[in-house]
């Protein structure tokens, strides 16, 4: 099926659109073909490209590359996650293995930065978990006998210090980490297209429309074209279920956003000229929020069972309302008509909210399903991944196969209800977070 985004990303629309554009227009034959041109995909066709520079290295995405989730996240380079699933890890242990591949995934996004000199706006200003509720102190301070065990610094902080760090008096109580990263995930996106290896070839607006593997080699059907590869690795993240891949595993989830226009120097100066700073909720439902360097302001506060395909206009409108409510409980001094774009994206959800990465046949391989943390994930995964199926391993590789694995999902309609009921819930429970 043909995914059909829309077009209002601020992200993305901050970029000069990209040029000669290939689509796939007759047959081909490759060593290597990767579905799925974001985070994942880019970084393993980059890997690909070092580790067989004489061979032939097809990647292919349905859309624009980076134009899916990777250019329409909220931009947090994560270190620690509070709500990442619908399922918490509780021990210790679990915790541990989570994290210690968010900082690996923080080290590889860093030195592909260094080494290409990337401008992606980048910021080590840290990240706020962040409520209006007092009472959510207490799972704040559960969460800071955590982070102290595994030596994260961090501080809990109160209304007032909170309203001079983010210039709103919204928030009560919130957990401040030192090592979340902010960026521009349009321009460290881009970045990677521009970067790509010359062995590589990038196909776009190319929907894949069914595939099947043969003896030696996996065969896969395009409007226009058929690919036969030697290997072939999914990097297409929420919609690898609509793929068949790993599909008792993995769940999309659409999520909506929206920005403001930039800030005037007098509604800047209203709310404190604050520095730049990112709010994730403590409540699962709650409202993820952001203050740029430029001076504009994102929120992201809706969450839903919809399809992956494609959201029209009026119902991204529908949902921007949200975005604007969310918008006037936190900075009711500035104007109600301050939003310039909303647009709409996927991520991909397990039911214990690990990750998917694996050989799931001799020339067969996967990567995804992040849980909403993959700009460090995603790139980490896509290099290693790349790692694994040239039969090589790293101490990555270890790391990352140590987690604990997905665990099995019930069948449709099940499935939808349960999530479905799962939100309903969530949202209930966090209505005076969004």
């Amino acid at each position: 099926m043909q995914i059909i985004n829309d077009t209002s990303c601020s992200w993305i629309n901050d970029l000069t659109p990209r040029s000669e554009i290939k689509t796939i227009s007759n047959d081909i034959n490759c060593e290597w073909l990767i579905i799925g041109a974001g985070y994942t995909g880019l970084s393993a066709a980059r890997k690909l490209g070092e580790l067989n520079p004489n061979q032939k290295i097809v990647l292919v995405d349905a859309q624009l590359a980076g134009d899916g989730a990777s250019g329409r996240n909220s931009g947090y380079l994560v270190d620690t996650t509070l709500n990442d699933g619908f399922i918490s890890n509780k021990k210790l242990e679990n915790y541990k293995k989570k994290v210690d591949i968010y900082a690996l995934g923080i080290d590889v996004v860093k030195k592909f930065i260094k080494e290409h000199q990337v401008d992606c706006d980048w910021n080590e200003s840290g990240k706020y978990f962040a409520s209006s509720k007092i009472r959510d102190k207490k799972i704040l301070d559960n969460f800071s006998n955590t982070l102290a065990k595994l030596g994260f610094e961090h501080s809990i902080l109160g209304n007032k210090e909170l309203s001079v760090r983010l210039g709103t008096t919204f928030y009560n109580i919130a957990l401040y980490t030192k090592g979340g990263i902010l960026l521009h995930p349009g321009k460290l996106v881009r970045a990677m297209i521009d970067t790509l290896p010359s062995n590589v070839i990038l196909y776009e607006n190319s929907c894949l429309l069914n595939w099947e593997k043969n003896k030696h080699f996996v065969s896969c059907n395009f409007k226009n074209g058929i690919i036969k590869s030697n290997k072939i690795i999914f990097t297409t993240n929420g919609f690898l279920r609509s793929l068949g891949i790993k599909s008792n595993y993995n769940f999309p989830i659409t999520l909506t956003a929206s920005m403001t226009r930039r800030l005037s120097d007098e509604e800047f100066k209203s709310i404190g000229e604050p520095k730049e700073w990112g709010i994730l909720p403590v409540r699962p439902m709650g409202a993820t929020v952001r203050m740029t360097n430029d001076r504009r302001i994102l929120i992201r506060n809706t969450a839903e069972v919809h399809s992956p395909f494609n959201m029209s206009k009026s119902n991204l409108k529908k949902r921007s309302i949200n975005q604007k409510i969310g918008l006037q409980k936190r900075f009711p001094q500035l104007p109600i008509d301050i939003i310039e774009s909303s647009w709409s994206g996927i991520v991909s959800r397990t039911r214990n909210s690990s990750q998917i990465f694996e050989k799931i046949d001799e020339n067969i391989f996967v990567a995804g399903c992040y849980n909403g943390s993959g700009i460090g994930v995603g790139t980490l995964f896509g290099e290693q991944i790349a790692i694994k199926a040239s039969n090589e391993n790293t101490k990555e590789i270890e790391v990352i196969e140590a987690r604990n694995k997905p665990t099995r999902l019930p069948p449709n309609p099940i499935l939808n209800l349960g999530v479905r009921a799962r939100l309903i819930y969530e949202r209930f429970r966090a209505k005076s977070e969004i």
